[in-house]
């Protein structure tokens, strides 16, 4: 997982940590899990997808992900797929997979005011520990948290606030940063404010009719956004 490493001189913000959704948040990842998604629907017979529909279908856990691609026509496959689909994702080398415009000052000024970061995502755990040491590690994440059987998926909070607790901080000095309609939802049920990202997988409009009210067009925008909070 990707760990803390800052030690610099902390400057004057009322935000103290953020918690990011990973998949079209921090990490452009729509490329490789189409490419591994479709493989394993190629092994069962199953119509592949194209990669609008991979980006319409992400966003509540790998195993909804699979349901969606094999459509009530192959529901009772969706076992197997799933299992096929997991084992080939933990191993995924995220070769496609990118950081976004502007992505890697912002996290490093982040650092640079010891704001505390930590990933929330419902892509399963060893999955989005491969990507973020790949691609993350040198920013100082304090935590990432995957799916884990047992431990309920975004957009129920107990995790969100599990976080807050370990970080230390108030809820007011925490906000969540996500693409998604379960991150603006998980964010309400925590109690803390949410900023939706434009360049990720979801609308402007689908986000508002989750409840999204606070947005960023880049993260240029989202470091401004922070630091006004």
């Amino acid at each position: 997982a990707c760990t803390a490493g800052n030690r610099r001189s902390r400057k004057n913000v009322m935000v103290k940590a953020i918690i990011f959704d990973l998949d079209g948040t921090l990490v452009d990842t729509s490329r490789d899990i189409h490419k591994v998604l479709n493989t394993s629907l190629q092994k069962y017979s199953v119509p592949q997808i194209t990669l609008r529909q991979t980006i319409e279908f992400v966003g509540n856990g790998a195993k909804k992900l699979v349901e969606r691609a094999a459509g009530e026509e192959f529901a009772s496959l969706v076992p197997e797929i799933y299992a096929d689909f997991s084992r080939a994702f933990v191993g995924c080398d995220n070769a496609l997979t990118t950081l976004y415009d502007g992505e890697e000052q912002a996290l490093k000024d982040f650092g640079d005011r010891k704001i505390r970061l930590a990933v929330l995502t419902n892509k399963p755990q060893r999955a989005a520990e491969n990507v973020c040491k790949k691609h993350l590690d040198k920013f100082g994440f304090d935590f990432v948290v995957g799916q884990t059987d047992g431990v309920p998926l975004k957009p129920d909070p107990y995790t969100t606030l599990k976080l807050i607790e370990k970080f230390g901080v108030k809820k007011s000095e925490c906000v969540f940063v996500g693409d998604g309609e379960t991150d603006v939802q998980t964010a309400a049920r925590a109690g803390i404010k949410c900023i939706s990202v434009l360049w990720g997988f979801r609308t402007r409009s689908q986000l508002l009719n989750a409840g999204g009210s606070i947005f960023a067009e880049s993260y240029n925008r989202l470091q401004k956004l922070i630091y006004s909070l």
